[in-house]
């Protein structure tokens, strides 16, 4: 069983960062989504299990950036110049064994087995 532990959501302004966390209890694929009241749950990044590749949703290219530190089985989602449309509950999710290393692979929320709690994240104008 994947187990999936987010950290680091919380309150900020507009223009400000916050850096989440997602502890895996194994190496996977894996990819950060979210979903704000009333809307359907939408890819935000993803990176491979080594992190040689990564992907972004267009709405946070040049402002979110994803990195992994697989010593720690831990996945960063670092969030800059944070806007108000970017509030929402973040989930984390893995894949365990990727079949492709498409985008659209990763966008798509059937490709991914186990996903976290999520963390809220609030941003104020």
């Amino acid at each position: 069983q994947v187990q999936l532990v987010e950290s680091g959501g919380g309150l900020v302004q507009a223009g400000g960062s916050l850096r989440l966390s997602c502890a895996a209890s194994g190496r996977y694929a894996m990819g950060w989504f979210r979903q704000a009241p009333g809307q359907e749950r939408e890819f935000v990044a993803a990176i491979t299990g080594l992190g040689i590749n990564t992907y972004y949703a267009d709405s946070v290219k040049g402002r979110f950036t994803i990195s992994r530190d697989n010593a720690k089985n831990t996945v960063y989602l670092q969030m800059n110049k944070l806007k108000p449309d970017d509030t929402a509950v973040y989930y984390c999710a893995a894949d365990r064994f990727p079949v492709s290393r498409s985008a659209s692979y990763f966008t798509n929320l059937t490709t991914w087995d186990y996903w976290g709690q999520g963390t809220q994240v609030t941003v104020s104008s």
